[in-house]
């Protein structure tokens, strides 16, 4: 082991070249304004400076824009898609054989009775993976063009299963952040080196969240390939724990045995070791807590486009080697953990009991605790791959702001990103960043989205009847039966403990939906043009709002009788005779023959009496429109805005939301 001098050493060494590499590249690349004598060269102003010194660092943690025809070459080959899409999923074999024993070894029960139901339990979360995964590989060939559950309840069930579905699916990547994260960070307070850690939980999770969206703010495939090597280091790691851990157990004379976890009643939640009493009710409840096992499995139908071409081919494999690698993993560590006898602890993870338990103190412990945290934190990755581009296709259809199907720079969905970041973010604040705390809200959405989807393809086979389809219909009928029992499971047995709260919350956003798309249907009704539509013959009529003589007012004036309008007027505001006189005695000096219109404000108001004069002035003549100028100075800086007021754009705000009335700025520049 490297002593804590060499660790420290080593440390600031990299730190220190990987900061002088970053600002020579940072210099080289962006070539920022030069300095004189501490002032910016006469060229180059300091607002624009600010700019470039903004667009420079944006292109340091996002990336050079991608023009849309790259994105074709922005898709991802079955390697980089397993990290992308499965990470969640393979993640969850860190703490899912944990949560069973927190449920099934805790209370009046006893360690011994939890062990005795784990193989039980983990042999049942494995043969319903197998159905859904069997269900889901249909699902991609049947919608390439992805959207999981939420395309496949929209086209068989309708548009209120689709709603049902899609809240669903977008809850549950949002817990996936936040429970992934929560779990990341538990792995990383469990290395004996960063107990110390254990305190600041929220603040570390928040900035692993912060990392990883600006990770992904950089696009689907580069986040994929950033990722990757971590994911794949995860596996290999537990894998070989798994197989020497077993090895041990159950071939001792030739590998050597192994003895059972120490038992540690200080660091044990419960506290029984033995005896106790175990339930039907909390059977039931420690598989629900196993379930957790199958989150994910969405996420590759979720997100079929995103493959290289044959999408659904790729996908499908892609969807397969997850099966296969998550169900081994999950049913092994149960299996090691049935041996050893590890004990649920807040302090320190049943994982990590098994890998010192194997490996010792050593090398390899460190490195399956530091692949743990990567994979549980990279577990946020696919709900960040898979999230904005679902909350996309639904805003698509109308039940989302039109702002979640725009792509960003780099083409992925960047509005969802960071607003999947900031629920994420708020979920981890007020749960204390505890994945125990989080797990009950987890599996709600998950399976309700599971049961949607394939019932909906129970009615598609049945419709269009292709090869197998018998046999599909079969699997996915069963695995609708049986992910609605698991709902059920989950949803009574966890009521209490916070399943209630997606249950209140799913309904809601449902709501939010229909009321957002009820929305965009009144404005499409609102614009659509009838075959007998022709426009009304309008008046035009002109104000110009006159705050005090100046340039900019002129200049206002000039543009305002350009556009030639059936009437023009002038109006001010004043708030004592003295004000009338010296705005009169400059209209008349000045010989403009533009009528001005004085309206008394003893109150010193300027919206509501200019509104109340707009009113007036509207009923003077009929089919009029109003166009308010308003002349406006412009400073050269940002910072001098600070120093006036800005009337202008608060009275601009009120007039948007007159009907009939158009508000037009005219800027003159200060240089």
């Amino acid at each position: 082991m490297p002593t804590p001098r060499f660790a420290a050493r080593f440390a600031a060494r990299f730190a220190a070249r990987f900061a002088a590499r970053f600002a020579a590249r940072f210099a080289a690349r962006f070539a920022l304004p030069a300095l004189h004598g501490g002032m910016l060269t006469p060229d180059r102003p300091s607002r624009r400076a600010g700019q470039r010194v903004f667009k420079s660092l944006k292109r340091v943690f996002v990336g050079r824009p991608l023009a849309t025809a790259e994105l074709e070459h922005q898709r991802i080959s079955k390697r980089i898609g397993l990290a992308v899409f499965s990470s969640d999923a393979i993640s969850s074999t860190a703490y899912a054989t944990e949560e069973i024993l927190f449920v099934t070894a805790v209370g009046a029960s006893s360690l011994m009775l939890g062990l005795d139901v784990l193989i039980p339990v983990a042999l049942a979360v494995a043969v319903l993976l197998v159905v859904v995964v069997s269900s889901y590989r249909r699902t991609i060939h049947a919608y390439p063009g992805g959207g999981g559950s939420y395309v496949v309840s929209r086209e068989n069930l309708g548009a209120n299963a689709s709603l049902v579905a899609g809240a669903s699916i977008l809850v549950d990547y949002i817990l996936t952040v936040a429970v992934s994260i929560s779990a990341g960070v538990a792995a990383i307070v469990s290395i004996p080196s960063f107990r110390g850690l254990a305190d600041h939980r929220v603040p570390l999770a928040l900035g692993l969240i912060l990392m990883i969206t600006l990770v992904n703010l950089r696009g689907v495939k580069e986040s994929g390939r950033i990722f990757a090597v971590p994911t794949y280091v995860y596996i290999f790691t537990l894998t070989g724990l798994l197989a020497y851990g077993l090895a041990r157990s159950y071939a001792p004379g030739t590998f050597g045995g192994i003895d059972e976890v120490p038992f540690d009643p200080k660091h044990f939640e419960g506290t029984l070791y033995a005896g106790g009493s175990l339930g039907l009710f909390y059977i039931l409840r420690g598989f629900s807590s196993g379930a957790v096992a199958l989150t994910g499995i969405e996420a590759i139908a979720d997100g079929v486009p995103a493959f290289r071409r044959p999408e659904s081919k790729n996908a499908a494999t892609t969807l397969a080697w997850m099966a296969i690698i998550l169900g081994s993993l999950f049913f092994g560590t149960a299996l090691l953990a049935h041996h050893l006898h590890p004990y649920p602890s807040h302090s320190r993870t049943v994982l990590a009991q098994l890998g010192l338990q194997v490996f010792g103190s050593g090398p390899l412990f460190v490195l399956l605790q530091f692949a743990t945290a990567t994979i549980l934190v990279l577990a946020a990755n696919t709900a960040y791959a898979d999230f904005p581009r679902l909350s996309s296709i639904i805003a698509r259809d109308g039940y989302l702001p039109r702002q979640m199907a725009n792509r960003g720079d780099r083409l992925v969905f960047s509005n969802g990103v960071v607003f999947l970041a900031i629920a994420a973010a708020i979920l981890i604040v007020v749960f204390g960043g505890v994945t125990t705390a989080l797990i009950p809200l987890y599996a709600v959405g998950v399976f309700t989205s599971f049961t949607l989807s394939q019932l909906g393809m129970v009615r598609f086979q049945r419709a269009h009847r292709e090869r197998g389809w018998k046999v599909g219909t079969a699997i996915s009928g069963f695995g609708a039966a049986a992910t609605f029992v698991v709902l059920c499971i989950v949803t009574i047995t966890k009521f209490n403990k916070g399943a209630w709260l997606p249950a209140l919350v799913i309904p809601l956003i449902v709501l939010l939906f229909k009321g957002i798309k009820r929305h965009y249907s009144g404005v499409a009704a609102g614009l659509r043009i009838p075959a007998d539509y022709r426009p009304r013959r309008m008046n035009h009529t002109v104000v110009v709002l006159v705050g005090g003589m100046h340039r900019g007012v002129l200049e206002a004036l000039a543009y305002a009788r350009s556009l030639a309008p059936n009437h023009l007027v002038a109006v001010t505001i004043a708030s004592d005779e003295e004000e009338q006189e010296r705005i009169e005695q400059q209209w008349d000096e000045r010989g403009i023959d533009i009528p001005l219109e004085i309206v008394h404000s003893p109150y010193r108001e300027l919206a509501r009496p200019i509104l109340r004069f707009v009113d007036e002035l509207d009923a003077r003549w009929e089919n009029d429109i109003i166009t308010v100028v308003l002349p406006e100075f412009v400073v050269s800086s940002w910072w001098a805005h600070l120093l006036h007021n800005q009337s202008a754009l608060i009275l601009k705000g009120r007039l948007l939301f007159r009907k009939g009335t158009v508000v037009t700025s005219v800027p003159y520049h200060i240089e």
